[in-house]
């Protein structure tokens, strides 16, 4: 506890210490200062370094230059026309009047030829002086900001061995004294203000390089900022000095760039969005031949992706071995199964969000239900050619349905043909149990869970009624049959009767017994018929009482 409040302790003083930066020192003009009864002159020293010479005995580095102090100062004709310049300050030890007659200061850097000043002493002041230190300060060196310099110091004439060398870096622009006067590191400054309804940035530019236009845009930031297209130049005779600029997509990596107009002018950039990491989640897209899912990142940003599986509860399930770093470049999640509930997870540090891109599209396979007689019928159709396994999840519908099953239980694979519908010859429970579903010929596939939602067992459920085809069927074939039937011996009995009329037509002709009785309206015939009919019961009542 007392190391953490220790390190917040210094923490916030550097913060202090950093946010106090003190104004670099003026100088009005340049000049080489010497100690008081000692007259020096500055002038150019040589390009080419003459040889150095054997130091007499007793002479050391020690001995004849210490205390040098470097620093940077600032030159200033007008406001925002301030040059920066190198300040030199060292001590000499003046030995004898012949064994130092002057400093050579020396800076140098990377590209850049090396610049040198000698401070020459007169020999009378240095006669006066013998045997004193003397203090020359020189800032007669222009530097540049940011500048990587090597300072080296030695004596005139040099001695070989006795030499200050140094390395300084000069302030950079960030340095808010350089920003408001140095014209390499003037940018202005820039506020806005942003309409997210109508997608616009309204620029204020202040504090700009008097003289020059102000150019202004958007970009995305990475190694360079590239432009978006969204570009205005600020005259310098505007008196207001402010722009609108179009973004499409508020990303953390779009960016508001201004520069002064002029070669090679610093530039500002200001980020409106930059914690907007919701924003980088989209574009993902998917290439059904391949199978593959991708996505490429709208800025550089260090996070995971990878697959998970989105529940009924909303958690979502990483997807063994999908995880991959991200950067810059586009990552690819080769055979991917193109389910609603697949989905694509960013974390980032402690934060994560999830996208779903088959969330509302058409589903490439899907589980059909249907009920028959109290039964639960289970097919697969698929858009595509696949293969499945299936198995139950869970022992019954009562049971939660992220309840693995029993390892001992049955799985199956299917073989599901495009537009061609399996039925799923459910084993072991009829009822009140639950179904996973899974693509198996795919890398990354989500397990689709169903459960029955009517239970009837077949001790305890009535026999399924009949259909009615299988009961209309056969009564309309008896019905028909009965009908022919009936027609065949209703014309058959017609011909028999037609047959018997002509029959008795002949008779009636041959004996000419077809003479009607008036009142009977009877033929003759028939009238003998019964008379005979008469006379025959007559005898066999006679006969009965003879017997």
């Amino acid at each position: 506890m007392i190391h953490w409040l220790a390190l917040l302790i210094s923490c916030c003083c550097l913060n202090g210490a950093a946010a106090e930066i003190p104004q670099l020192e003026r100088i009005k003009k340049c000049q080489t200062r010497c100690s008081k009864g000692l007259s020096c002159k500055t002038r150019l020293d040589y390009w080419f370094m003459p040889a150095c010479h054997d130091p007499a005995e007793g002479l050391n580095i020690t001995s004849l230059i210490h205390n040098v102090n470097i620093s940077t100062v600032m030159k200033c004709e007008d406001k925002q026309k301030c040059r920066l310049h190198l300040k030199i300050h060292t001590v000499v030890q003046l030995m004898d009047p012949d064994s130092v007659s002057g400093v050579s200061i020396c800076t140098s850097s990377a590209g850049m030829m090396t610049k040198c000043q000698i401070v020459q002493f007169t020999k009378a002041s240095r006669r006066s002086m013998s045997g004193l230190p003397v203090t020359v300060e020189n800032d007669y060196t222009e530097v540049s900001p940011s500048q990587h310099l090597q300072v080296t110091v030695k004596t005139v004439p040099s001695y070989c061995g006795i030499t200050w060398t140094s390395k300084y870096h000069t302030p950079e622009c960030s340095h808010e004294d350089l920003r408001k006067n140095v014209p390499e590191c003037i940018t202005g400054k820039l506020s806005y203000t942003a309409n997210p309804e109508k997608k616009e940035l309204a620029v204020s530019v202040s504090d700009m390089l008097q003289g020059y236009d102000y150019h202004l845009r958007l970009c995305l930031r990475d190694f360079i900022c590239s432009g978006t297209g969204a570009y205005t130049l600020i005259k310098k005779e505007q008196p207001l000095k402010t722009a609108v600029l179009q973004y499409s997509r508020p990303l953390p990596c779009l960016c508001i760039e201004g520069w002064s107009a002029f070669m090679d002018a610093p530039r500002v950039q200001v980020c409106p969005f930059r914690n907007r990491l919701d924003e980088l989640w989209f574009g993902i897209t998917f290439d059904p031949l391949e199978e593959a899912l991708i996505w490429e990142p709208a800025c550089p940003v260090t996070a995971v992706a990878g697959l998970c599986e989105k529940r009924e509860d909303g958690v979502c399930v990483d997807l063994p071995d999908s995880l991959q770093n991200v950067s810059r470049d586009k990552i690819t999640f080769a055979k991917v199964d193109p389910h609603p509930q697949l989905c694509m997870k960013f974390t980032v540090g402690s934060q994560s969000w999830i996208r779903c891109p088959f969330a509302d599209s058409i589903k490439v396979w899907d589980m059909i239900v249907s009920s028959q007689h109290g039964y639960e019928e289970l097919q697969i159709l698929s858009r595509v050619t696949a293969k499945f396994s299936v198995g139950p999840w869970g022992t019954s519908a009562g049971e939660s349905a992220d309840s693995p099953a029993d390892q001992t239980t049955y799985t199956i694979l299917v073989d599901v043909e495009k537009q061609k519908p399996v039925e799923l010859q459910l084993r072991g429970k009829e009822c009140n149990f639950c179904q996973q579903v899974k693509r198996v010929d795919v890398k990354y596939a989500t397990t689709v869970v169903h459960c029955t939602k009517s239970c009837m067992s077949k001790s305890s459920s009535p026999a399924p009624p009949y259909d009615l085809t299988q009961i209309i069927l056969p009564a309309a074939a008896c019905l028909s049959g009965i009908i022919i039937i009936t027609l065949v011996f209703w014309l058959l009995l017609r011909v028999y009767r037609s047959r018997k009329g002509k029959a008795g037509v002949c008779l009636s002709e041959k004996t000419g017994a077809d003479v009607f009785d008036v009142q009977t309206q009877l033929p003759v015939s028939r009238k003998i018929l019964k008379t005979g009919e008469a006379e025959s019961r007559n005898n066999e009542k006679a006969n009965l009482l003879l017997n």
